[in-house]
């Protein structure tokens, strides 16, 4: 908070003492001084043509601002406008009749705080100015180039709509309102970032969101303190419970249809300006396995598809700790020609086989981090030539066993088919393998044991991060492990869409007053 009142004081001592001015040039100078070494600011003096002593200034930064809205819908009509019948003296009257009658923009206000004004042309609008008048008309006419709306690189889909999110808020708001055409669906608007003053939107289906959770995150949004805001992963952090917890305790998505459907079921989201990324609360860990296909798909292979990612997941974690488990100190639970193989490809190999895994491992790591950070029409067949070309390396050089690069194959496979679970699964991994080289197969069921501790004590804003798993109930294991018929899912998930857990239509409760 210190930061932030610095912040503030900061921008009122740059306007301090300091009230608008009746004359232009004063004006002019005056925003000349706020904005000194700042090459994009854009100043322009107007001349009317039936009234010569109307003097009209325009204040914009360049490059935020839509330059045919503004000659268009201000320069052309204040030039052929005819004001000599308007022209009273009351500069007042004289603004806000160019304000209605004048000016062909919507959005069109006026102003006589100096702040709002710089604010106003930071955030990229237009400021009309007239001489005589100590004030202004904030006019937005804001434009720039926006990325284009194309699949999300992240959470491609093979079945469904291939719409992505792009950094521009108004634009990603828009295609939410085009799915949920609902009076329902509301939209808060605010701003966070002490210095980027970054535009954050909060939606939610009002007949299906709590209050409680509303009001929770609208809370921690306002503790936030932080000079600069670039993406959702920012809040995310800040916002989070369980700040030390490895697993990610807010959702997040690129798609606009995968976020209409969270909150349909009574999900809050978050938007900002500049971030393809919307962040849901609250988020549940069986969401990192749910993916947008499975419900465009038959429910049979969508169910099968979501039981390999938990399959997945579990042996992504267990396959490297199992192997040093039972090599190192249960040689006796593996079968005897494997046991005798295993043996025999480690004859000549040097290390322990807790080495081999933790150096094999880090080099897939490695690769698959690689892949990601250079170019993708060359990161795919470096990351695979780079395994290939290793491993064979590795094995004739005695360095590890073959085995173990089986291991360590399956592993980061198993690894891949969650890339929402990547960051969580290596540290479980690494924690799991540290637990069996010490204590065995003992070790490994209780690393097991505290995991499951640790994910039945989380909550996501008031939410169990577990809900819905062990539970007996149809209705609770619907959407969980399983993806059944549409026409089986007549419940919202229980504490999130509580306030109207009904699905169908016919069933929706009376709108409040």
């Amino acid at each position: 908070m210190e930061e932030q009142t610095a912040r503030k004081d900061s921008q009122q001592n740059t306007t301090s003492g300091q009230t608008p001015s009746t004359s232009l040039d004063e004006m002019m100078n005056l925003f000349r001084q706020i904005f000194k070494d700042d090459g994009t600011l854009r100043i322009r003096v107007l001349n009317n043509e039936y009234s010569e002593s109307l003097r009209f200034g325009l204040v914009y930064v360049d490059g935020m601002v839509d330059k045919h809205m503004i000659q268009e819908g201000v320069i052309k009509p204040l030039m052929a406008f005819n004001f000599t019948r308007m022209d009273d003296g009351n500069t007042a009257e004289l603004m806000e009749k160019i304000r209605t009658q004048v000016i062909n923009i919507t959005d069109v206000v006026a102003s006589t705080d100096l702040n709002e004004m710089i604010s106003a042309i930071i955030a990229g609008k237009t400021l009309l100015l007239l001489d005589g008048y100590a004030g202004v008309l904030n006019i937005n006419a804001q434009g720039w180039e926006t990325k284009a709306i194309t699949e999300p690189v992240t959470e491609k889909s093979v079945y469904g709509p291939r719409e992505g999110f792009t950094e521009s808020l108004l634009v990603n708001l828009t295609q939410i309102r085009r799915r949920l055409q609902d009076p329902d669906l509301k939209f808060i608007f605010s701003q966070i970032g002490t210095r980027s003053n970054t535009q954050i939107c909060i939606c939610y289906m009002e007949s299906l969101a709590s209050p409680s959770i509303i009001k929770e995150l609208q809370d921690r949004l306002k503790q936030v303190d932080i000079d600069l805001i670039l993406d959702t992963a920012y809040l995310s952090e800040l916002i989070r419970d369980e700040p030390f917890s490895p697993f990610e305790m807010t959702g997040s998505t690129e798609r606009p249809d995968s976020l209409v459907s969270k909150m349909m079921e009574g999900r809050v989201a978050l938007l900002i300006e500049g971030s393809p990324y919307a962040m849901t609360v609250p988020y549940l860990f069986v969401e990192n396995f749910q993916a947008s296909s499975d419900y465009y798909i038959n429910y049979y292979f969508g169910s099968f598809n979501r039981m390999l990612r938990m399959v997945g997941a579990f042996l992504s974690i267990s396959i490297p700790a199992l192997y040093v488990a039972l090599v190192t100190f249960s040689q006796e639970m593996i079968p005897t020609q494997l046991l005798l193989s295993i043996a025999t490809s480690r004859v000549a190999v040097p290390f322990p086989t807790v080495v081999e895994a933790v150096f094999m491992l880090t080099i897939f790591e490695i690769l698959r981090e690689a892949g990601e950070r250079i170019p993708t029409y060359i990161g795919q067949a470096i990351s695979i030539v780079g395994a290939l070309v290793l491993g064979q390396a590795a094995v004739e050089a005695r360095l590890v066993s073959a085995p173990m690069i089986i291991v360590v194959g399956l592993t980061g496979i198993m690894t891949l088919l969650n890339p929402r679970l990547t960051g969580p699964l290596i540290v479980v991994r690494a924690l799991l393998l540290i637990a069996s080289f010490m204590l065995g197969v003992y070790g490994y069921f209780l690393g097991i044991l505290g995991l499951v501790i640790h994910l039945m004590s989380l909550r996501s804003f008031g939410v169990s991060y577990m809900l819905g798993i062990g539970s007996i109930r149809p209705q609770d294991i619907k959407d969980t492990a399983i993806r059944a018929p549409w026409w089986h899912m007549h419940l919202r998930p229980a504490m999130i869409g509580a306030r109207n857990r009904k699905r169908k239509g016919s069933n929706k409760i009376e709108r409040r007053p």
